[in-house]
């Protein structure tokens, strides 16, 4: 049986790495480097798994993280058809590799008055 090859795609980790945890931080560094993209385009890039994708935006993506190919895509070998990371059940995390304890931090506001 031949292996087929398959890729993992890290850029919500590489992200995180990088202080930025929602998806619209990288649409003006995007715009500044002249790649336009709706906040859905970003999102599905950032969230899914691409299966075509721009050299220019690859490399918009490579230079605005400051990091290297191999920190966005890491090649792995299937032996089957791609399938999609299990969810776990409702209110439940993603069984597939997240961000892990990289999280923002919560806000505490104090002293309102009314």
């Amino acid at each position: 049986m031949v292996a087929k090859l398959d890729y993992r795609w890290h850029l919500r980790k590489v992200m995180a790495d990088r202080g930025m945890f929602s998806t619209t931080d990288l649409l003006p560094p995007l715009k500044e480097r002249g790649i336009t993209l709706s906040t859905s385009q970003v999102y599905r890039l950032v969230v899914e798994r691409p299966e075509r994708l721009s050299l220019k935006i690859f490399m918009a993506l490579l230079d605005i993280l400051d990091c290297t190919m191999d920190d966005l895509i890491e090649p792995i070998t299937g032996v089957g058809a791609a399938t999609k990371p299990k969810k776990a059940a409702a209110g439940g995390t993603a069984v597939s590799e997240g961000v892990g304890d990289l999280r923002p931090r919560r806000a505490r506001i104090t002293g309102v008055d009314r």
